[in-house]
């Protein structure tokens, strides 16, 4: 005897009566037979008995209307199910190809706006010292390692505090100063390309091109290590 619903699951009975009012015509037998063809795949209790979740009754529900409202064959809505589960919108038609969806904005890339600004804020070694909770001895190694570079006042801004915070949080995990010094020569490469892209471009339209060349370098950089940090997880 099997219960109509276990944590959470329904039963292939229970599926045909949560259908029945859309689909008066949905019947057990066509429920498993959308399961032989690979439209969808239940869980099974040991003694053997379809367990369907909610996403499981929406992936049938979405087949079933496909057949009803758009006469598609089952390997039409196979390609859709397939495009679906791998995060793209199924096209219209059934010759139509599925569309990838757009990126959304990556929270930790700034936008050519926030590049293209210049803070006021300007620090002294001692100060960047206590705002980035790092010692003394630990800005003057940044400095040292060209992690932090001061201006012609010998102050710093908003980025040295940035790269100061952020070396203080991977301080926390061993990380020492000498250990950085390969993102400084990343992000020199980086600026390097920036200069090389917007050539000789001078004032405010240089300034613009700069800022929204930096921020699709960024926009790479990151994407890289998102997906390098992926494909540790295979």
């Amino acid at each position: 005897m099997s219960p109509e619903a276990t944590a959470g699951r329904l039963t292939v009975g229970a599926v045909v009566r949560a259908l029945a009012e859309e689909f008066p015509d949905v019947t057990i037998s066509k429920v498993r037979f959308l399961e032989a063809e690979g439209l969808v795949t239940p869980q099974r209790t040991p003694s053997g008995y379809r367990q369907f979740s909610t996403a499981d009754v929406e992936r049938l529900r979405y087949v079933l209307r496909a057949q009803r409202d758009r006469f598609w064959p089952l390997r039409v809505i196979r390609d859709n199910l397939d495009a679906i589960d791998r995060g793209l919108t199924p096209g219209d038609g059934p010759d139509a190809h599925p569309v990838p969806p757009a990126p959304a904005p990556d929270p930790a890339v700034p936008d050519a706006g926030d590049l293209a600004a210049r803070p006021d804020l300007r620090l002294t070694a001692a100060e960047l010292a206590r705002a980035s909770g790092l010692s003394p001895t630990v800005v003057a190694d940044l400095g040292a390692h060209g992690l932090l570079r001061p201006g012609p006042d010998g102050l710093h801004d908003e980025s040295d505090l940035r790269v100061a915070r952020a070396a203080a949080g991977l301080a926390g995990y061993g990380v020492e100063p000498r250990h950085l010094r390969g993102f400084r020569a990343a992000a020199d490469r980086e600026v390097g390309l920036v200069e090389q892209v917007v050539g000789p471009r001078r004032g405010r339209d240089g300034q613009r091109h700069a800022a929204e060349v930096a921020h699709l370098c960024l926009s790479l950089h990151a994407a890289l290590v998102r997906a390098g940090l992926g494909a540790r997880k295979v």
